[in-house]
């Protein structure tokens, strides 16, 4: 949402839940930020037999792509945008369609650019659109 040291903070805490799952199946290992937000949260969870089967890492990555958002840490500081399963502050810089989801184009490429950067798998988008009323003429 902005430079402000918590917002880009909350970006990273943001982009590590979005990525955990993939970073498991992709990477062959639970990511260190994941093992010491266990630690913090008191969970335990017996790896240890699973390691070798992590290992065998996925061929690709498929994602679905509807729409950007984000990252505030404090979202009582901006108007958010309601239409989006997961609340974030609106981006001053995009349209919003009629049901409230952001109009973001670019944010497919870039998502794009990031999930190959981060992993280096062919990509399959298996979802992309815009949610919009049908009008039967």
């Amino acid at each position: 949402y902005s430079c402000n040291p918590e917002d880009v903070w909350q970006s990273i805490i943001d982009e590590r839940t979005n990525t955990f799952f993939v970073d498991v199946q992709a990477k062959g290992k639970y990511p260190y930020y994941m093992e010491s937000y266990f630690k913090s949260k008191n969970i335990t969870i017996d790896i240890e037999s699973d390691r070798d089967i992590l290992k065998q890492t996925v061929d690709f990555v498929a994602f679905s792509y509807y729409a950007s958002r984000t990252s505030i840490a404090d979202t009582s500081r901006a108007e958010t945008n309601e239409g989006n399963i997961i609340i974030s502050a609106k981006n001053p810089h995009l349209k919003t369609s009629n049901w409230g989801w952001v109009i973001d184009p670019l944010g497919l490429r870039i998502t794009m650019n990031q999930i190959y950067e981060r992993f280096e798998k062919p990509l399959f988008v298996v979802e992309n659109g815009l949610g919009a009323k049908d009008i039967i003429e």
